[in-house]
């Protein structure tokens, strides 16, 4: 008997469009990410700017317009599912994917509320391994420097520099903080890397956008109190990422 096995690498073009339930005319121009406990909030909120939204066959992923685009928004938690919804839209030819959501800080100087634009990520997470040849992953310089301007412009504490994305925030030890810190790493998360590596693979540009939660210097987690400052900080960054996201997505 022959055996004839098929992985998702195999998936045609067409099936996609047939399994997401779209057309070659709604391909987005830009698919925006999130990873988030804090799902049906986060969405409720994200979803409110755009216009004419509609979840596609595949649960959680959502299309819809923001001005002249076309834009897919998924809350995608961990590199395991960020990872699936970069690899389809990036292999239907989107233009542009974003990793938005929180970090952990790695550097004393930062608080909550920075932000920050990981230029080079390494990746420890355990799945961009099997899109790429290497063990770290740049995102796109030019959509670093745009956005940068675009969140300065806002008053935004804006930091460019390395990142790393891990496989679980719960599988995070002090002495990996440690060495994270002293290799001079700004910010650690779970979805950066994968997002970044799976458009890469099918030639699209890539960025991440992401706002300190955890001081991991100070000894301080999300689950540990943010005082009334700290909290507005966080809150005023999270929506000011967002909406530079879409800002971009007008440029591509």
């Amino acid at each position: 008997m022959t055996v004839n096995f098929r992985s998702i690498f195999d998936v045609t073009y067409s099936e996609w469009l047939e399994g997401l339930g779209i057309i070659e005319a709604e391909i987005p121009d830009a698919v925006i990410l999130e990873g988030s406990w804090w799902r049906e909030d986060r969405q409720k909120d994200r979803l409110s700017y755009l216009e004419n939204v509609r979840e596609l066959n595949f649960p959680d992923i959502f299309w819809g317009k923001w001005k002249n685009k076309k834009i897919i928004f998924c809350m995608a938690y961990g590199a395991a599912r960020a990872v699936e919804i970069s690899h389809i839209f990036s292999f239907l030819g989107c233009k542009l994917v974003i990793q938005i959501g929180t970090c952990g800080g790695l550097q004393s100087h930062l608080s909550p509320g920075d932000i920050i634009l990981p230029d080079e990520i390494s990746c420890e997470d355990g799945v961009s391994k099997h899109y790429l040849n290497n063990t770290k992953i740049h995102a796109n310089e030019e959509w670093i420097t745009r956005s940068k301007e675009l969140l300065t412009k806002r008053g935004c504490n804006v930091y460019v520099g390395k990142h790393v994305t891990f496989s679980s925030l719960f599988a995070e030890t002090v002495e990996m903080y440690k060495s994270w810190h002293s290799s001079g790493f700004l910010s650690v998360e779970m979805e950066t890397a994968a997002t970044l590596a799976a458009a890469k693979k099918f030639g699209v540009e890539g960025l991440s956008i992401i706002v300190v939660w955890d001081e991991l210097t100070a000894g301080r987690r999300f689950l540990d109190p943010l005082n009334k400052t700290e909290l507005e900080n966080l809150h005023k960054s999270n929506q000011d990422v967002y909406e530079v996201a879409l800002e971009l997505c007008l440029e591509v």
